[in-house]
C-alpha cells in the first residue's frame, strides 16, 4: 500500500491549496491529492459564470499549469474516489478496491449538489452546476434548447439564468420562498436582483413549489407546479444547494452532522485528521460564533493555509477571516464581505436605480456585512468596518457624501 506523509481528499479549490500552501511553506515530505474527477485542481465559481458563458477556457480556470503538480512532487491520484476512512490505521479505501496510508489527511472533498427528490429527477436533460462534466454536458444540449427552467433562486440559479438569457434562451426561474436569495441576503437585494432578470427577459416566479418532473421517451419535457400547473422545460436546471461530502468521516466516528465539525485549527475529532472548504463546519465570530459552513473559494483558501501551517509546524493561528463573496449577473458585480446572519437592521447606501449600491447590516448596532453593487470602493473600504465591528450611527452610513473609511476612522 502506498504511503503519503500528507493525502489530500479532493481536488477543488481547497485541496488543490492545501497542497501549494505546504509546499510553498518548506514541507518537503510525500503529497497526494485524490480526487474523484478527471482533472486537475480546478476553480469552480467560473462554472456558472464564465465558463459556461463561454467567455473562459477551461485551461483559464486551472489552479496551476498540468506541469506544476509534478514539479513540486505532488502526485494528482484522479479519477478516484475514497469510499472509507480508518483512523485507527492511517489507511482509507478506493471505490477501485485499492487503499491508500497516511500520516496527516486533509479532507477537502466539497459537496455534490442536492438533487430534486421527487419524481422525474432522473430525466435525461435536468442539470446541476458543479464539476466541469456538468457544465459540459449542458453545453453540448444548449444548441438544440429554447426552453429552460431554472430551479432555485440562490447564487448558482441567478448566475445560471442570467447566462442562458444571454444566449436567447427562454428562461423561467422558480423560487420556493418568497423572494430570491433569501437566506444569504437582505429584501433590498433580493428585489432589486428580481427586478433584473424579469427586466432581462426571465419569467421569475416566487412561492413556486416544485411538485414533479414530467418526460417523454426518458427525457424531461415540464416542470409541475404544485398548483397543478405545467411549465414547458427543454432543460431543467437545479441549484438548490449541496450535501457536504463526509459520509466517510462521520462512519469512522468524526464529529459533525451538516458537514464535518472543526477546531479552529481546522482538525476534526479524528486523530491526524482535518477537514477544509465546503464540508468544514467551524465556528465563525462573522456568524456570532456560530456553528457553519461557508462555500466560498475565501474559505477554501484560508483553511487550507491553517490545516497547511499546523502540519508543518505543529502549531498555528486559529482560523478568523473575514469571510467574502462575489456574483457576477449580468453587467452586475455583487462583492459581500462580511455574513449578515442574525442581522437586525439593514440600511441602504446609494440608489439602486442607479444600478450602483451598498446594503449595510449591523446587528446590535455593529456593521457586520456589506452587500456590494458595482460599487468597489464600498466594498473595499467596508472591509475594515466589518473587521473590527464598527459601531457607526446607521443614519451616516447611508450618507454616501461621505466614504466608509472616513467613518471607519471616526469610530475607531
Amino acid at each position: 500500500m502506498q504511503h503519503y506523509d500528507v493525502l489530500i481528499v479532493g481536488g477543488g479549490h481547497a485541496g488543490g491549496q492545501a497542497a501549494i500552501a505546504l509546499r510553498q511553506g518548506g514541507f518537503t515530505g510525500s503529497i497526494a491529492l485524490v480526487s474523484s474527477e478527471p482533472e486537475a485542481p480546478y476553480e469552480r465559481p467560473p462554472l456558472s459564470k464564465d465558463y459556461l458563458a463561454g467567455e473562459k477556457t477551461f485551461d483559464r480556470l486551472l489552479l496551476r499549469a498540468e506541469t506544476f503538480w509534478g514539479e513540486r512532487r505532488i502526485d494528482l491520484l484522479l479519477a478516484r474516489t475514497v469510499i472509507a476512512v480508518d483512523p485507527g490505521a492511517h489507511t482509507v479505501t478506493l471505490a477501485d478496491g485499492g487503499g491508500l496510508g497516511y500520516g496527516q489527511l486533509i479532507w477537502a472533498a466539497g459537496g455534490a449538489p442536492r438533487r430534486l427528490s421527487c419524481a422525474g429527477h432522473d430525466l435525461r436533460g435536468v442539470h446541476a452546476v458543479r464539476t466541469r462534466a456538468d457544465v459540459d454536458r449542458m453545453m453540448a444540449e444548449l444548441p438544440a434548447v429554447d426552453q429552460v427552467v431554472v430551479i432555485g433562486g440562490g447564487y448558482i440559479g441567478l448566475e445560471a439564468a442570467a447566462v442562458l438569457t444571454k444566449f436567447g434562451k427562454r428562461v423561467v426561474l422558480l423560487e420556493a420562498l418568497d423572494r430570491v436569495l433569501a437566506r444569504v441576503a437582505g429584501e433590498a437585494l433580493s428585489r432589486f436582483y428580481e427586478a433584473e432578470h424579469r427586466a432581462h427577459g426571465v419569467d421569475l416566479r416566487l412561492g413556486a413549489r416544485v411538485e414533479c418532473l414530467e418526460g417523454e421517451n426518458g427525457r424531461v419535457t415540464g416542470v409541475r407546479l404544485a398548483d397543478g400547473q405545467v411549465v414547458a422545460a427543454q432543460m431543467v436546471v437545479v441549484g438548490i444547494g449541496i450535501e457536504p461530502l463526509v459520509g466517510p468521516l462521520l462512519a469512522a466516528g468524526a464529529k459533525g452532522g451538516n458537514g464535518v465539525a472543526v477546531d479552529g485549527l481546522c482538525r476534526t475529532s479524528l486523530a491526524d485528521v482535518f477537514a477544509i472548504g465546503d464540508c468544514a463546519l467551524h465556528a465563525n465570530r462573522y456568524a456570532d460564533g456560530a456553528q457553519i459552513r461557508l462555500e466560498s473559494v475565501q474559505n477554501a483558501n484560508d483553511q487550507a493555509a491553517v490545516a497547511a501551517t499546523v502540519i508543518r509546524t505543529g502549531e498555528g493561528a486559529p482560523y478568523d477571516a473575514v469571510p467574502w463573496f462575489w456574483s457576477n449577473q449580468y453587467d452586475l458585480k455583487l462583492q459581500t464581505v462580511g455574513l449578515s446572519i442574525g442581522h437586525d437592521r439593514a440600511m441602504l447606501r446609494g440608489d439602486p436605480a442607479n444600478r450602483s449600491f451598498s446594503v449595510i447590516y449591523l446587528r446590535e448596532g455593529r456593521v457586520v456585512a456589506l452587500d456590494c453593487v458595482n460599487a468597489v470602493k464600498d466594498y473595499v473600504q467596508g472591509r475594515k468596518l466589518v473587521v473590527d465591528g464598527a459601531r457607526i450611527a446607521p443614519e451616516e452610513l447611508a450618507d454616501t457624501a461621505v466614504p466608509l473609511k472616513q467613518m471607519g476612522a471616526l469610530s475607531a
